[in-house]
């Protein structure tokens, strides 16, 4: 069998180039402010994913990336960026016609951002696309390509026995059909209140239980709802349980979220049970919050079981 179809995780997703400014404050709707630092950083919810698993696997598993970008530099330099953490792109269609996809980041004093992101060639990938991957342990998807190719992923994750993670950003509300086909869910506190019908609000972690529990309800296997500093909880059918974060001063939440999926799928790709797994993820997310931008945020292996161990838990 070949090498691509041997992958040990295989992320089906966006590509985007994004354009961060840095901001004392988010602006107010109509309102125009001044910014700094202006930088353009690899980016894209699937391609942050499968460059910070790549990072994280550190040589034990096979990193496969599934998207599509335009006919232009910045996709040049997205494909480039990938190879170079060891990622497997020749599941990366370059689309004639469509601009390589962008999105524009603005980052606050706190850490916190907004972003607005233009799908472009995102868009174009297709069911088609995907290809074989019947080895694949584990299949990371996102909602910034088209649903009809996150369900085939999904699908064919199923089939092979993969693990099937779905990152629901941008948030928006799934049906039973399409949750039904999700292994695990791992919304944030935004994205589990639209998937559970309810307002969107900060949940503690009893609140975020409860909202976890309606999406098993609704379809999905397993949620785990990512809190932020509050760390994360987990729903399934072994019971309910949350995981507290690791303190740190955040500099930048951007990618947070990928960096956390990443992390979750290289422990159970690695045989961890889901306590210590979503420990590794938490460990890897808080130190990606502590650098800017979205991939050059991810943290390597050594750095996350180096705060693992100054935490008392082994990696």
């Amino acid at each position: 069998m070949s090498t691509i179809e041997m992958s040990s995780i295989v992320v089906i997703g966006s590509l985007n180039m994004d354009f961060v400014i840095e901001v004392d404050r988010l602006p107010m709707p109509g309102e125009t402010i001044l910014g700094r630092n202006f930088r353009t950083i690899p980016g894209g919810k699937g391609a942050n994913q499968a460059y910070a698993a790549a990072k994280l696997a550190g040589g034990g598993a096979t990193v496969r990336m599934v998207g599509r970008v335009g006919a232009d530099s910045f996709g040049g330099a997205l494909k480039s960026n990938l190879a170079g953490a060891g990622v497997d792109v020749r599941g990366v269609h370059v689309t004639e016609g469509e601009a390589t996809g962008v999105a524009c980041i603005q980052v606050d004093a706190a850490g916190q951002n907004s972003i607005t992101v233009a799908a472009g060639a995102n868009g174009a990938l297709m069911p088609g696309d995907i290809g074989a991957f019947d080895d694949a342990r584990c299949v990371l998807t996102q909602l910034e390509v088209p649903i009809e190719t996150m369900l085939e992923g999904l699908n064919r994750a199923r089939k092979a026995g993969a693990i099937g993670i779905l990152d629901p950003a941008p948030a928006r509300a799934l049906t039973h059909e399409v949750l039904e086909l999700v292994e695990i869910a791992t919304p944030n506190e935004t994205e589990a209140c639209l998937l559970a019908g309810v307002a969107p609000s900060r949940l503690n972690p009893s609140e975020a239980a409860a909202i976890g529990q309606r999406i098993r309800e609704s379809g999905a296997k397993a949620v785990i709802v990512k809190l932020g500093e509050q760390g994360c909880v987990y729903c399934g059918a072994e019971g309910t349980f949350a995981v507290p974060a690791f303190p740190v001063k955040a500099v930048d939440s951007t990618a947070a979220g990928d960096t956390f999926n990443a992390a979750l799928a290289v422990a159970l790709v690695e045989g961890r049970e889901m306590r210590a797994a979503m420990r590794f993820a938490n460990a890897a997310a808080a130190i990606s919050v502590t650098r800017p931008g979205a991939q050059t945020s991810a943290p390597s292996r050594a750095e996350v079981e180096e705060m693992l161990g100054a935490s008392g838990v082994s990696a």
